[in-house]
């Protein structure tokens, strides 16, 4: 029997990326995500006894998750689709939040270590990168090419469209992704045509 996810906890979790998206883990505390999600505080502690570490790690898997499904969704018609909805993703964020949120997973990525703790988070960023690559690099076998290519192309893509988040966050145009995208979309379509 599946076991419901109380909506408070998903609120909490949904709540928690979203503002790590915006913000960055440091300037996050446990007392904004509670508010930010429209929950008591209590909550928090309650789901979530490992603190603010362990809902940060939630938030991430969370993120990855909904890529990661989207994902699935969209590489069945191949991978140049897979890799157009990955970016338009991307860009409907940057857009509708006015450049304020970019990716969560990157977000702790790249900030410093507060402590051991931040390792679980870390983790689960890695195996988020991880996932998508996987999902990215399987698509790209199936279609044909070799193994080694497959994985080399899908770590090119997830980074290429990391970076290209970041810098459009900072530059507030979507120039940078437009141009990694067009360049994306041409690399995996010949590669695949071959």
């Amino acid at each position: 029997m599946t076991e419901l996810t109380p909506p408070s906890r998903q609120q909490l979790v949904a709540g928690a990326a979203d503002m790590i998206r915006r913000r960055g883990l440091n300037a996050t505390s446990i007392r904004e995500i509670a508010k930010h999600a429209g929950t008591p505080l209590g909550s928090t502690y309650h789901y979530f006894p490992g603190g603010k570490q362990q809902l940060a790690t939630e938030a991430v898997r969370f993120a990855g998750d909904t890529v990661a499904r989207m994902l699935d969704k969209k590489l069945r018609a191949g991978p140049v689709d897979g890799l157009r909805a990955f970016l338009a993703l991307w860009r409907d964020i940057l857009t509708s939040t006015g450049f304020q949120a970019g990716c969560p997973v990157l977000a702790v990525s790249v900030e410093e270590a507060a402590d051991d703790e931040r390792l679980a988070v870390l983790a689960a960023a890695a195996e988020v990168f991880s996932g998508w690559e996987t999902q990215l690099a399987e698509s790209l076998r199936q279609h044909g090419i070799e193994p080694a290519e497959a994985e080399q192309l899908a770590t090119l893509v997830v980074a290429a469209a990391e970076g290209a988040v970041a810098m459009c966050r900072a530059q507030r145009t979507t120039r940078a992704l437009d141009r990694v995208a067009a360049q994306l979309e041409s690399l995996l379509a010949s590669t695949v045509d071959r």
